[in-house]
């Protein structure tokens, strides 16, 4: 564990495991602890690094919140790169993770050598991208009169996803005081996500062009089990402008969770290790 100052934020991270650095990014109101199943079985052949967001869990901004920009978070990935790792890494993103990972391989490319972007909500790609712009303004007008819940129930209700998997595993004994904890930081990180990450994430475009024409490798991913939701179709979207095609892994938007042993074959097989 370790803590890393950058320009308004102090980062939390975690390293496990040796060989090739591996940066998982999470997305939502996740933090490293939400991919510790995934980090497990990647340990053995990786350097795993996880951390909280700016904003998020251990990771505490400097002064009043405000609305946070992708590229911020993906310089905050490249200080804590060079904090960690000696070379190029590979980069696993899930949801808004899968933003960041994108922006970081297209502002810093020499410090990272592939990149799997899952299921990144990439909505100004999709075809109702204004239908998007609408709902992110509804989300603003909602946090600003409302605050959190009304925020967040305009949000998931347009986006109209099954969450069936994005909470987590379903845990079959009484969860432990970790994993209390850990959801205790979910709930919290729930106002900063709707109310500072979500509208100015929710606009973001990424630079295609630049994304194409990188010495990066850029594998889009979507779940097998998400068909037809926004960040599943922005997948497929983001793919066909790359010229390539989305790899398709286990679960839906939180498949990494109740399929993480799945999840680390498939990593492994996109991150080979010389």
């Amino acid at each position: 564990m370790g803590k890393l100052e950058v320009p308004g934020a102090t980062l939390y991270y975690e390293v496990r495991g040796s060989g090739p650095v591996l940066l998982l990014i999470c997305g939502g109101i996740y933090d490293a602890a939400g991919f510790a199943g995934l980090a497990g079985p990647l340990a053995d052949r990786y350097t795993v690094v996880t951390y909280d967001r700016r904003g998020n869990s251990r990771s505490p901004i400097d002064g009043p919140p405000e609305r946070q920009r992708v590229e911020t978070h993906a310089d905050d990935a490249s200080r804590l790169l060079a904090e960690v790792a000696g070379g190029p890494a590979f980069v696993f993103g899930n949801s808004s993770g899968a933003q960041i990972g994108l922006e970081l391989a297209a502002r810093h490319p020499g410090q990272v050598r592939a990149v799997v972007a899952h299921e990144p909500p990439l909505l100004t790609l999709l075809p109702d991208a204004d239908h998007w712009e609408t709902v992110m303004a509804d989300v603003e007008r909602a946090y600003r009169d409302g605050g959190v819940g009304p925020a967040m129930g305009t949000f998931g209700a347009a986006l109209g996803m099954g969450g069936g998997e994005e909470e987590g595993p379903a845990e079959q004994e009484p969860p432990s005081p970790e994993m209390r904890e850990m959801f205790a930081r979910f709930e919290k990180n729930t106002d900063f996500f709707v109310g500072y990450e979500v509208p100015g994430f929710g606009r973001y475009e990424p630079d295609v062009e630049a994304l194409r024409g990188s010495s990066v490798r850029i594998v889009p991913a979507a779940g097998a089990e998400s068909a037809g939701e926004p960040p599943h179709r922005a997948a497929l979207e983001l793919a066909e402008r790359l010229g390539t095609s989305a790899d398709i892994y286990p679960g839906d938007h939180g498949g990494f969770g109740p399929h993480a042993a799945a999840f680390a074959a498939r990593l492994a097989e996109t991150f080979p290790v010389e």
